[in-house]
């Protein structure tokens, strides 16, 4: 037997996590998604554990994420997400609660949960899903749909290869919640087994959640929006200042253009983060409405075309205002870069006139030093003359046969010419030094 990788049994135990629930008709159910962060997300765990507690019941491990638990009157499915927690009850519906849901007045599954414990969820309520799945043999499914649905924006189809009909209006009620209903055929070919119930009511939830987490990015899109028309009519000014820009007004047009893009680079990273979420929780909602396998039912609209309308738009928006982020930026480094290869060029044409006249003031100097050069040389060589006129008195009466002024003036060229070799030596080594360092 090979060594196994450490991560191996959590990586293959990851495709049975969260498996649908095998389901029955008729069944009531309620869906609660709280939106949470680090702090409400702990909450949530010790919340759960002070209703299992008063069962005698606790959590398996502190580490636990996703808890399935009978709780006698109904069953509870405990989901812990990264932004959210989603909390579902469920429990068997009656035969009077099928003739009060014929009537309009349906029963959500959640009522049996403990009130006080339930109002206090911790988090904020993103959605509330009640849905009621019942045989299609044991209820008018038309005369249900008018009592609890919306005529105006009722949705109907069949799903899960016509076994079923799903209904729903997406409308919010007093409670804050939607209504779903799933009529379940109980005869072949549509006769639907409790696990392709519960795999369709897995889906119809996790639509509806994952709906609501998609749209959480639009409400930023919309913000950067109005802030990214301002900002692209502020690039569009620099741009044409840059154009006409004096040499004065450089450093003031780069500082906006700096000031523009950091404010435009903050907006990015405290969007991105929602943008691609937004973009993952829709590919959910699309490949959950694609499972389903939906076909309209005559005169009706399907849940996909409902969806289609208002949320592919809103995806649109969030998508089109991180691309806008994007081509933004990319204009702000392109003027940036034109601003800044003007500015290079102009110092080059300084630096350029600088040396030019650097050089000019060399060849100044260097003449001026030829000319001292050459006074040094008189200066020298009349010093040098002076004290060969004191030796050529004094050896005069010691016997020399010439007269001083006699041997100074033979002296005087060999005096000049060895002086001025003597110092083009030495300005010769100082060069050579300079210029081998």
């Amino acid at each position: 037997m090979p060594a196994a990788h450490p991560l191996r049994a959590t990586l293959h135990q990851e495709v049975h996590a969260r498996p649908p629930e095998s389901l029955e008709a008729p069944l009531a159910i309620s869906h609660i998604v709280m939106w949470v962060d680090a702090a409400t997300r702990a909450q949530s765990r010790a919340h759960l554990q002070s209703l299992l507690e008063a069962t005698g019941r606790k959590l398996p491990e502190d580490t636990t994420s996703f808890l399935r638990i009978d709780l006698g009157e109904f069953r509870l499915r405990w989901e812990q997400h990264t932004e959210f927690v989603a909390w579902t009850f469920m429990r068997p519906m009656r035969a009077d609660e099928l003739l009060t849901l014929s009537q309009g007045a349906p029963q959500p599954a959640a009522t049996l949960a403990p009130s006080a414990w339930r109002q206090d969820l911790p988090g904020q309520c993103l959605t509330q899903v009640d849905l009621w799945a019942v045989p299609r043999a044991e209820v008018d499914g038309a005369a249900v749909v008018r009592q609890i649905f919306d005529a105006s924006t009722v949705t109907g189809s069949t799903v899960i290869s016509n076994s079923c009909d799903l209904h729903t209006d997406m409308q919010m009620r007093g409670d804050g919640s939607i209504r779903m209903l799933v009529l379940v055929g109980e005869s072949a070919p549509g006769k639907v087994s409790p696990r392709r119930l519960g795999r369709l009511v897995q889906r119809l939830l996790d639509i509806e959640t994952y709906r609501m987490a998609a749209l959480m990015g639009l409400p930023a899109a919309r913000e950067s929006g109005a802030w990214l028309a301002e900002g692209e009519a502020e690039l569009a000014a620099l741009a044409q200042a840059v154009r006409q820009a004096a040499r004065e007004d450089e450093a003031e047009l780069l500082d906006s253009l700096t000031r523009l893009a950091a404010e435009l680079e903050g907006r990015y990273a405290a969007t991105h983060t929602r943008f691609s979420a937004s973009a993952a929780y829709f590919n959910l909602v699309e490949q959950r409405l694609a499972d389903i396998a939906e076909t309209r039912i005559l005169g009706m609209q399907s849940l996909h075309d409902f969806m289609q309308r208002r949320l592919a738009p809103a995806m649109a928006t969030c998508s089109s205002a991180e691309q806008r982020q994007a081509a933004l930026s990319q204009r702000i480094e392109r003027v940036s870069g034109l601003l800044r290869t003007r500015v290079e060029v102009e110092q080059q044409q300084s630096s350029r006139e600088l040396l030019a006249t650097m050089n000019r003031r060399q060849d100044l100097q260097l003449k001026l030093q030829s000319t001292v050069e050459g006074l040094s040389v008189a200066a020298i060589s009349y010093y040098v003359l002076g004290l060969l006129g004191y030796l050529a008195k004094g050896a005069q009466k010691l016997g020399w046969p010439f007269t001083p002024e006699a041997t100074i003036a033979v002296a005087v060229p060999v005096v000049v010419l060895v002086v001025w070799w003597s110092l083009r030596s030495v300005h010769h080594s100082i060069v050579g030094r300079d210029d081998n360092p």
